[in-house]
């Protein structure tokens, strides 16, 4: 392996941890315990169920197995593994701290799997509002258990009722008191049936984000409108297993829309310390969008270009982070990463998703990381994230 930067303490901004099948459950208050989100056994097939209505394969959320192999997104994720056969790291907090010590990286940040990356399967299954809150607040407060047990190594991103913006509000308050270091938030709550997140609405939401130090995470495919992009992306004659590597491919660039609109909208003029991580977008596309984003808008709308306090591509310079993986800037991974910003990357793993970076990933990157400077190293793989998060 390639030699490394000393002091590298290696964060990982993006990972994901399966549902427990009891999670909802032991938690629920009398009388719940039959409504919450839990399994049934459904026509052979273990299946998420709430207020009677199924709203998922209750299945391993990975593609890693027990014995630590990586499997086919269509043979595993998406076809008929269970809890049961996916690596116990994927759903077990002490196995995934385990496994972290084995592969030296210091801390996780974790995404959920079968609510939705962003929660959103749970608006899709149940209009009640007090249930819908209910589910809301006894997911955080799992996962604030998790960041606790863990001392801090393992920090869960929080779901936001994204349905209703004063709601947002009050659990991101509430997750702050808890000790969350940011949120996970849907980029389409208009699927929900709250206005889009450029319109006025939301600025009391970025304004309690920005002051209680909550970066804003938009997770590629946490949203409906994202999820029906990445099945229609692919020519319907390509391989069932080439299906899925088109439309994932296709969601790293989608993520491009999240960043374009919120520079636009005007909204970090309004709030200039609100922060916010596009997460397993890859970093590639960030350069071109740069100059893009200038230029369409210039040539488009100049009149509204002025309005703004800075050119759209600074927003990205002072508000946005990107996580990247595998990306080696085609032999030059110094010269993406500075067309970027170092202090605008953070390094994932996305474990145990089909693309994550396994069995080794800083021995994985080892050799594409080692070309870059000792600072930049020691910034990209863990001090920007232990900055974001207050590690």
């Amino acid at each position: 392996m390639a030699k490394l930067a000393d002091g590298l303490r290696v964060i990982d901004a993006d990972s994901h941890m399966t549902e427990r099948h009891d999670l909802f459950t032991e938690r629920a208050p009398k009388g719940y315990e039959d409504r919450v989100p839990h399994v049934e056994h459904i026509d052979g097939m273990d299946m998420w169920v709430i207020e009677g209505k199924t709203f998922g394969k209750a299945g391993s959320g990975g593609t890693v197995d027990h014995d630590g192999k990586k499997h086919p997104f269509r043979a595993s994720q998406g076809g008929s593994w269970t809890i049961d056969d996916v690596h116990p790291a994927a759903w077990d907090p002490a196995e995934r701290l385990r496994l972290m010590d084995d592969l030296g990286i210091h801390a996780q940040v974790l995404y959920p799997n079968e609510i939705g990356i962003g929660g959103q399967n749970l608006r899709n299954s149940v209009q009640d509002e007090v249930l819908l809150r209910l589910c809301v607040e006894l997911y955080n407060d799992a996962m604030a258990e998790v960041q606790e047990r863990s001392g801090n190594r393992l920090l869960p991103m929080p779901i936001m009722p994204a349905w209703d913006i004063e709601a947002c509000v009050r659990e991101a308050r509430r997750c702050a008191a808890q000790g969350a270091r940011g949120v996970n938030m849907t980029a389409d709550p208009q699927d929900s049936g709250s206005p889009d997140l450029g319109d006025r609405a939301w600025d009391p939401f970025w304004e309690v984000c920005a002051g209680l130090d909550l970066p804003v995470h938009f997770h590629i495919g946490a949203s409906q409108t994202a999820l029906a992009y990445f099945g229609t992306t692919f020519w319907p004659s390509q391989d069932h297993y080439v299906k899925p590597a088109i439309g994932g491919a296709s969601l790293f660039q989608n993520n491009s829309r999240v960043l374009l609109n919120s520079a636009y909208s005007g909204m970090f003029d309004r709030h200039p310390d609100l922060k916010m991580v596009s997460v397993e977008s890859g970093i590639g596309w960030v350069p071109f969008m740069l100059e893009a984003m200038d230029y369409e808008l210039e040539e488009n709308a100049p009149a509204h270009a002025k309005k703004l306090q800075k050119l759209p591509s600074e927003y990205f310079r002072d508000n946005w982070y990107a996580t990247f993986w595998f990306e080696t800037g085609r032999g030059d991974l110094q010269h993406l990463v500075d067309q970027v910003g170092e202090d605008k990357i953070l390094f994932e793993t996305d474990f145990p998703h089909p693309t994550c970076l396994h069995p080794n990933p800083v021995e994985l990157v080892g050799e594409t990381i080692a070309t870059l400077r000792p600072e930049t190293q020691r910034k990209v793989m863990g001090e920007n994230a232990a900055k974001l998060y207050r590690i």
